[in-house]
Formats: structure tokens, C-alpha cells, sequence
């Protein structure tokens, strides 16, 4: 796959959670070979304070990263490749995003739904983080020729 737009959007309801853990690793993983963003079709208040936490643990900082709305990057940002994580975000997201040459699902759970105890709900965030960051992982290995080439 040859990208032209090196912009990769990742589009979830809420932009609080998995989004934005996709966000950060594709930034850490793609080394600097594209251009990782976030938004929700319908966005929190805040980032989840424990997908903040679960993050830290991986030496990822979300400081700056906050939620915000698709739009703000619609016709703004070159983005190439858009990536939904949840179900909500992949029927509601604009049918036609100018510059989108390929478009990905990647179905992750929302560990912010996830009713248990807080020593559960942080599993289920970890389990969540693990997961994305796999998947990113191996989406980018995948990626032939590799983005910027």
C-alpha cells in the first residue's frame, strides 16, 4: 500500500479511550512516519483518567491529548488512512472523508462501559491497551511498501 496523505485518523464515539491509546501508539510505533490523530464523533468531557493511567505504565504520556469532534480535522488535515474502533463511530463517521484512500475497523471493546470492581476495570483497560497496541503494531509491520515511501 502506497499512502499519499500521511495522516492516520483513529474514530471512536467518545475519543476518550481507545482512540486515543491507538493515537499514541501509532505515534510511538510509526516513527515518524505519518501523522497520528484522534477524534469522536461525539466527545467527552476528558480523557478516562484510568486510560490515562494504563498508558503511563507504558512510558506513554497523554498530556496534550485531549477529546474533540471529527470536524476539526475534516478537510483540514490530510488524512490518508481512518481507522474506527467501535461500532457507534463506523456507521455514524462521514461516508466521504476527502483524501481517504483506505478505510480500517479494528472492533475494540469500550473498557470505559466495563462494569466491576476499579481492580477489574484497570484489567479491563490493560487488557484494552494491550490489544491496541498489537494491533498497531501489527498493522505497521503489515504495511508494504511501508508509510512515507
Amino acid at each position: 500500500m502506497s499512502v499519499r496523505a500521511d495522516g492516520v485518523l483513529v474514530l471512536c464515539t467518545g475519543n476518550s479511550c481507545r482512540s486515543q491509546m491507538a493515537e499514541a501508539f501509532l505515534r510511538r510505533y510509526g516513527e515518524g512516519q505519518l501523522r497520528a490523530f484522534s477524534a469522536g464523533t461525539e466527545p467527552a468531557a476528558e480523557i478516562h483518567p484510568m486510560a490515562r493511567r494504563v498508558m503511563a505504565e507504558e512510558g506513554l504520556d497523554l498530556e496534550g491529548q485531549y477529546p474533540k469532534e471529527y470536524g476539526v480535522y475534516l478537510d483540514k488535515v490530510a488524512i490518508g488512512i481512518l481507522i474506527t474502533v467501535c461500532g457507534g463511530a463506523a456507521e455514524t463517521c462521514p461516508a466521504v472523508w476527502p483524501g481517504v484512500e483506505e478505510r480500517l475497523h479494528w472492533p475494540t471493546e469500550d473498557p470505559a462501559a466495563f462494569v466491576g470492581s476499579e481492580e477489574e476495570t484497570l484489567a479491563e483497560f490493560r487488557r484494552v491497551r494491550d490489544r491496541l497496541k498489537a494491533r498497531v503494531r501489527d498493522w505497521l509491520a503489515a504495511l508494504q511498501p511501508p508509510l512515507g515511501e
